[in-house]
């Protein structure tokens, strides 16, 4: 397993596309934890999924209508949201942001 070692993230690194206006960035990770910079567009949708990983986002910038768990709230900078380990959840994206993902343990299925 090739981990991210550097201790500093500069927002420098490369951006992956990921479609239909969203795109993400690794600011750092190992087995344990990881943090991704997650960029959305207007109206670009993160679908309602689950997985294993417990997850906290914190919404850098712009607007997000949040599901998580069945209940539905408008969330925007300064704003958040934990989703406990095999809970649905997913995101639209009502005004351009940026939200910041923390997982535990790490997303190995983000890696190529």
């Amino acid at each position: 397993m090739n981990f991210k070692k550097e201790p500093f993230f500069d927002g420098n690194s490369e951006w992956e596309d990921l479609g239909n206006g969203v795109s993400r960035q690794f600011v750092g990770y190992n087995s344990q934890v990881m943090m991704v910079i997650v960029k959305f567009e207007n109206d670009a949708i993160g679908a309602l999924h689950q997985h294993f990983h417990s997850q906290i986002t914190y919404v850098a910038e712009g607007k997000f209508e949040v599901t998580v768990n069945g209940e539905t709230k408008v969330l925007q900078k300064g704003d958040g949201f934990f989703a406990q380990p095999n809970i649905f959840h997913g995101v639209k994206c009502l005004e351009a942001g940026q939200l910041i993902d923390a997982f535990t343990p790490f997303r190995e299925d983000f890696l190529k």
